[in-house]
């Protein structure tokens, strides 16, 4: 279903890269739906969902979605001191995974995409994903940000389930919703993100949208880290 989505135009931008495949790490806060997305993505459960308290991802893995498209998945944030201190050094690490070519230094993640969980409105452990971690090791403008969980947003309430996708109430809110948190992550991390997506993975909803933003904003060069 997504595997061949506008295929042609991803391997022409990546083939103006140099680069196969484009490595996009999924992040976020635990709980934000990093796995379903990724389940979604693929239509298939190729990464177990915590439904319980304790999270279900735990270490980095990667899952190639149609041999030009790779999706790592990380742990998220917020389960504790000493476990946000582990997550957040893998996490770094994976950043900073480098590769040589014709003497340069290249990192070896293209992209960033931070998962929020739209049912939730508390964005300080986000905040601190952002400004601790991702912002200080990578560039700011590889930074994509997408809200799950859209059928939450509104505790369940104006949500078509029968046709799952919200009604207009929910999706005016949605539209607010993305544009409030355009100008709190200005805000609190300094970064203009483009205009967050909103979706949900659970239900299947604007997922292409999704797809959308990482392939309309792939950058035009590969992540430099330095020239030797």
């Amino acid at each position: 279903m997504y595997k061949n989505y506008r295929y042609a135009d991803l391997t022409y931008k990546l083939n103006e890269m140099g680069i196969n495949p484009l490595d996009v790490m999924v992040t976020g806060v635990t709980g934000a739906g990093k796995s379903t997305t990724l389940n979604s993505l693929f239509q298939k459960e190729i990464v177990s969902v915590g439904r319980g308290v304790e999270p279900e991802t735990m270490t980095l893995d990667s899952y190639n979605l149609n041999g030009v498209f790779r999706l790592w998945d990380t742990p998220g944030l917020g389960d504790g001191i000493q476990r946000d201190k582990e997550h957040s050094k893998n996490i770094i690490d994976l950043l900073y995974r480098d590769y040589y070519q014709n003497n340069n230094q290249y990192g070896f993640i293209d992209m960033v995409l931070v998962i929020i969980d739209g049912s939730n409105r508390d964005m300080g452990t986000t905040y601190k994903l952002l400004n601790e971690v991702i912002v200080p090791n990578f560039q700011k403008s590889r930074i994509l940000v997408a809200v799950n969980q859209s059928d939450m947003a509104m505790k369940g309430r104006h949500w078509d389930y029968n046709n799952h996708k919200p009604m207009n109430k929910l999706k005016e809110f949605l539209e607010d919703k993305v544009i409030s948190i355009q100008q709190r992550v200005k805000e609190a991390t300094d970064i203009e993100i483009i205009k967050p997506i909103y979706y949900s993975a659970e239900y299947n909803y604007n997922v292409y949208a999704l797809l959308n933003l990482l392939i309309d904003n792939i950058p035009s060069k590969k992540r430099k880290l330095k020239s030797i």
